[in-house]
């Protein structure tokens, strides 16, 4: 029987993917993190003394989260429970806990995993809390999201938050060796052997992902049909994958936070640069060119008012004839708007504005600004006394008040001395004199 189990146990390993043959069984087989699995890091630490303590793993996909909380149980002795929240809910849930309340009873402690945690709603997390509250069981959550906006604050105060990183290129090229060398588990068998060139290009492909890299290895083993894996063979499974970038999260608004702020620190190459990663993350080009007009009026504004007309077009361009024409005017708009000279002068007093606006309530038009098209409106002294700037000297009505007249004198648009708001400023400086002389007279 235990020959029969043991064959068994052998076929099933064979149709595993390399990937999960090769996770790593302790420490010394685990890449990367140094930053919390390094020798003095708490969470090895935790790992070697036994301390179990409820904890988040962050990071992108493929950087050992299911693999350290794994460790985490097999090194205690704890037993280890996996559910996924994009396949479990409730049932599942309570299932699981109470698999973990018998085993407490029996004197084991119970690792909880969950996989895309931030899957769960408010109040699937909440569930939780009694559980790790009574020691039920110790709670490891895994995603791929920022945890701050994901999870609930009341979970998150109970779990230490690691931040996994994605794996770098020695990290990368350790993993794919091993696999190729490991008799056991991996590859070794065969004897592959592959160029270094195209182990840099499975470097590349896999983008800090180490399941990544093991599944391209994998298929370009099966696709070789000798023990050298030509060249052609690894262009072949590389060619189309897309670098990280998940639409709407926390990846998305990292890429387009780093354009954003090139642009602002008037570094074209940088902007550029994460204008070329977004598109080749797979973004749509439109969701650029609708952020590029934004960043026009933000942070150009008034310095240099053909930075909009530029991103305006550019979106144009991209509506009407697509990749690639539209990318190419969507990236010369960037650039244009990296070098101009920058403005947050109308940014900050649309903001300013509006915070009068909402604070202030109702208040009332004052009568001289508004319009008298009826004899009513005339009787009640509708547009009287008002100043047809064109009809005053300079077409300017000195000291006249546009404001209501609880905000008469409030002031929220100060150009900067830069690009055309230097002049803009120099205008609103003479017209300010004006007012001042028409207040001696």
């Amino acid at each position: 029987m235990s020959g029969n189990t043991d064959l068994f146990d052998q076929q099933e390993g064979q149709f595993r993917p390399l990937a999960d043959r090769m996770r790593p069984r302790n420490l010394q087989e685990f890449y990367g993190q140094s930053n919390i699995v390094g020798e003095s890091s708490p969470l090895r630490q935790a790992i070697e003394n036994d301390r179990l303590h409820s904890m988040i793993f962050w990071g992108p996909p493929g950087t050992g989260k299911t693999t350290l909380a794994s460790m985490l149980a097999n090194h205690s002795g704890a037993a280890f429970i996996k559910l996924s929240a994009v396949l479990s809910g409730v049932k599942e849930i309570r299932a699981a806990v109470e698999q973990a309340r018998v085993l407490r009873q029996q004197g084991r402690m119970t690792v909880l995993f969950i996989d895309e945690v931030h899957r769960f709603n408010k109040s699937q997390q909440d569930a939780f809390l009694p559980h790790v509250e009574d020691g039920t069981i110790v709670f490891v959550g895994a995603t791929t999201e920022n945890p701050s906006f994901e999870l609930n604050n009341a979970l998150l105060s109970r779990a230490r938050v690691y931040v996994l990183k994605a794996l770098g290129e020695d990290a990368l090229l350790s993993i794919i060796r091993t696999a190729m060398a490991d008799n056991e588990r991996g590859l070794g068998e065969r004897g592959l052997t592959i160029e270094e060139q195209d182990l840099q290009l499975l470097v590349q492909a896999a983008d800090g992902d180490a399941r990544r890299a093991l599944n391209l290895l994998e298929i370009a083993a099966d696709l070789s049909d000798t023990d050298q894996i030509s060249s052609e063979t690894i262009r072949e499974i590389v060619a189309g994958r897309v670098r990280r970038f998940d639409k709407g999260g926390e990846s998305f608004y990292d890429q387009i936070s780093a354009l954003h702020k090139s642009v602002r620190g008037s570094s074209p190459d940088a902007a550029l640069y994460w204008f070329c990663r977004m598109l080749d993350g797979g973004c749509d080009p439109l969701y650029i060119a609708r952020r590029v007009v934004r960043m026009a009026s933000e942070d150009v504004g008034n310095a240099d008012p053909r930075a909009l007309q530029l991103a305006l077009e550019a979106w144009d361009v991209q509506e009407r004839l697509g990749s690639p024409e539209g990318e190419l005017a969507i990236a010369q708009a960037v650039i244009y708007l990296a070098v101009a000279a920058k403005s947050n002068a109308v940014y900050t007093a649309f903001n300013n504005a509006m915070k009068a606006a909402k604070k202030s309530g109702s208040l009332e038009v004052p009568l001289h600004l508004r319009n008298a098209p009826t004899k009513l409106m005339k009787e009640l002294d509708y547009g009287k006394e008002y100043r047809y700037a064109h009809d005053e000297p300079n077409a300017y009505a000195a000291g006249e008040n546009y404001l209501p007249e609880e905000l008469a004198g409030q002031s929220w648009y100060h150009p900067v001395d830069r690009g055309l708001e230097a002049k803009i400023a120099e205008r609103l400086a003479w017209l300010r004199e004006l007012d001042r002389r028409n207040e001696k007279t």
